[in-house]
């Protein structure tokens, strides 16, 4: 499928040639941007009629802790990384408002919510269930990729009744040609 690139202060957008009838918001990790997963996109193989429209925003800048305070691209400050640590509670709100925005576009350009995915790497992924969990419509599912509490996330959502698919790899922190191919298989099953 051939796409149209356009980037700006905010994001990353991939535009399928034939009109979107379906998007993917896809979140970056900490000290990444937008650009991070847009080689992606080819590798999932996708139909050429399959209309999903890709937005990759960019994280603020922002000081993080974790990394002696030094700035980078960050959708929330992490002060350690431990079970029961703080979080940055107002930069969770800041960016779970910043996604709640890029939803809205979509849905104003037509996309109906159920034809939304949220997908996110490390803290793009935490960032990507947070906003879904509490979004007020259904979405068409979260993509959540690398988290490092990943199965006590899963465990949470199976509890609350939750349709959760869960794959481990056999890699670090990253992502390997297996899971993209897992990826583009559960793409094309959500969004039809």
């Amino acid at each position: 499928m051939t796409y149209r690139l356009q980037e700006n202060d905010e994001a990353v957008l991939l535009t399928p040639e034939v009109a979107p009838t379906a998007s993917v918001i896809w979140l970056h990790g900490l000290g990444a941007d937008g650009r991070d997963f847009v080689p992606i996109v080819p590798q999932l193989g996708l139909a050429p009629t399959a209309g999903i429209r890709f937005v990759f925003p960019h994280a603020p800048r922002r000081p993080v802790t974790l990394n002696q305070g030094m700035s980078m691209r960050a959708w929330y400050d992490i002060r350690e990384l431990s079970l029961g640590a703080t979080e940055d509670a107002a930069g969770i709100l800041q960016s779970a408002a910043r996604l709640d925005d890029f939803i809205q576009r979509e849905r104003a350009l037509g996309i109906p919510a159920d034809r939304i995915v949220l997908a996110g790497f490390s803290q793009g992924g935490a960032m990507a269930l947070q906003v879904a969990l509490r979004y007020r419509e259904s979405l068409a599912g979260v993509l959540a990729l690398s988290i490092q509490l990943g199965r006590l996330s899963r465990d949470a959502l199976l509890a609350l009744g939750y349709t959760v698919l869960w794959k481990e790899y056999d890699m670090q922190h990253e992502v390997c040609g297996e899971e993209i191919g897992d990826i583009a298989r559960w793409l094309s099953r959500r969004l039809p």
